[in-house]
């Protein structure tokens, strides 16, 4: 974005899409599959239509499983983004991104579902906290759900649990499959950006795990 500030420099973009594909690629994405577009949203240029402003530019390119996909704007760019297989097949995993106590229902803990599936009537278990309860309904939206699923953010009313009991940071899961536990220690894969002094021996980062802070 914001290329009408570099002048449409055709390095200045190179040198931009070098450095994001050096990054995306150590977290785990292939560069080939990313499209690459100059655009400047404030003037529109590359967004709906083709821009006069940056000649050099002939287009992206990107690969996906059924071959080569091109295109020139944003737009196509994102329409050419294919649908994600929703993980409905793994265990459930829900991180809590709050717990509210609401009159008349009870306690409602709230969330996005990564994977698996929520449904009415399954025993939960929350871990680090090592809480067992049965899930009594689940909605979305303020509409009632017959089964959540992974990408939905959704709240679900749990039988004799307190709001002291869960918070957020805790993961729900099927307490019937492989329900998630808590650890004492874990491995990760750690990249610095900018970092303005220095990481050594006894540094104490600050850690954010999916909701937990």
């Amino acid at each position: 974005n914001k290329m009408d500030t570099a002048n449409w420099s055709q390095d200045r973009f190179q040198e931009i899409v070098k450095e994001t594909s050096t990054f995306i690629k150590k977290v785990g994405y292939n560069p080939k599959t990313v499209p690459f577009v100059p655009i400047s949203g404030f003037h529109g240029d590359n967004m709906l239509e083709p821009s006069k402003n940056c000649p050099w530019y002939k287009g992206w390119e990107k690969e996906t499983k059924e071959g080569k996909v091109t295109g020139d704007t944003l737009l196509k760019a994102i329409d050419s983004i294919e649908t994600p297989k929703r993980p409905v097949d793994k265990p459930l995993r829900l991180p809590l991104q709050d717990v509210y106590k609401i009159g008349g229902i009870g306690t409602v803990p709230v969330g996005r579902i990564e994977t698996g599936v929520l449904k009415p009537g399954m025993v939960v278990t929350f871990a680090p906290a090592n809480v067992t309860t049965e899930v009594k309904s689940v909605e979305m939206h303020h509409e009632q759900l017959q089964e959540g699923q992974p990408g939905d953010n959704v709240g679900f009313n749990v039988k004799n649990v307190s709001v002291k009991d869960i918070r957020r940071g805790n993961v729900a899961g099927d307490s019937k499959n492989d329900p998630p536990l808590g650890c004492a220690s874990f491995e990760a894969q750690v990249i610095v950006l900018n970092h303005p002094g220095q990481v050594g021996a006894g540094y104490a980062p600050v850690l954010d795990c999916h909701t937990a802070h």
